[in-house]
């Protein structure tokens, strides 16, 4: 989904999983083969969380447990929001930001040209202290982004990747959990193995996907990316943003959503609960906007594992 229809709405870690005072805490990790990480993580993208996290409130009282993982998006040059990831940590969640290189090119990353900015970012990600996960010119695969297919090659996103990575790792921010994210594949996307930048810079890997129209199932909205992902990779994967909107029917879908997670054994996934208008692609995505919807979301994290 592209950054700029969400702009246009908001105003505005092998990972280990550590139970830890009865709490889940996300660890990061070097890179190393990766043990199997437990799953029922519940994550959420609001509008508007970077100035206030009454959003990110207002949704776990709605569905009636705190999420794991509070998703956000950063432009190009932006510092990393503190704020936002101290009140997530204090709720018990762990901060996930896609950093979108937008004016700037991923050609230009990779040589160096911008890693001023990246170490001051690194820096600051070390300051904090505390787990968080990174994501990176997500959704590669697809065309819409001018870091993605058709616009720059696998080859200059790899080593723009690697380079990003190697320099929060010379920085000393070991606390980063790295999310490689890939649109799902679709008609237009590009072969998501030209984009892999290989065990040694992925910690998991991310499916961004929604349920679009009532005929998507998880089945053939997801499982052929995760079978393309499992030919190169066996990092834990996690739908790094998803939701099923109003035209596809929530209540009748979100249960085939749960369902998928757990017999896949993901990770979990992170909701995107924000309202859009604008066709099929951006439609209300909102639980809250739905009683129904919400009802059946509720009912379902009964039955999905609560990790805490």
């Amino acid at each position: 989904m592209k950054r700029a229809a969400k702009i246009a709405i908001a105003a505005g870690v092998a990972l280990v999983v550590l139970a830890i005072a009865g709490r889940v805490v996300l660890g990061s990790l070097a890179p190393k083969p990766v043990t199997p990480a437990r799953g029922g993580l519940l994550g959420v993208a609001e509008a508007g969380e970077t100035t206030s996290y009454q959003p990110v409130e207002d949704f776990a009282a709605a569905v009636g447990r705190q999420p794991d993982i509070v998703l956000y998006y950063s432009s190009w040059k932006e510092s990393f929001q503190r704020r936002l990831a101290t009140a997530a940590r204090a709720h018990g969640a762990t901060p996930f930001v896609q950093i979108e290189p937008e004016n700037t090119s991923l050609a230009a990353i990779a040589a160096g040209r911008d890693d001023e900015y990246l170490k001051s970012y690194a820096g600051q990600v070390r300051a904090y202290g505390h787990n968080v996960l990174i994501g990176f010119a997500a959704e590669m695969n697809a065309d819409w982004d001018p870091w993605g297919y058709r616009h720059t090659s696998p080859a200059v996103f790899v080593a723009a990747w690697r380079h990003v990575v190697t320099v929060f790792r010379q920085q000393g921010a070991d606390n980063v959990t790295w999310v490689w994210t890939v649109n799902v594949t679709e008609p237009g996307t590009g072969p998501v193995q030209d984009w892999w930048p290989g065990d040694s810079y992925v910690t998991w890997v991310g499916i961004d996907g929604y349920y679009y129209r009532s005929d998507y199932t998880f089945d053939n909205a997801f499982l052929p990316t995760i079978a393309e992902v499992r030919i190169f990779t066996q990092r834990p994967i996690l739908l790094s943003e998803t939701a099923v909107g109003q035209v596809a029917g929530q209540a009748a879908k979100i249960p085939d959503l749960f369902n998928g997670v757990r017999a896949n054994h993901l990770l979990g996934f992170v909701w995107f609960d924000q309202t859009q208008a604008g066709g099929l692609y951006h439609q209300d995505w909102r639980l809250e906007d739905d009683p129904a919807g919400l009802a059946a979301f509720r009912r379902e994290l009964t039955a999905y594992r609560d990790p805490r």
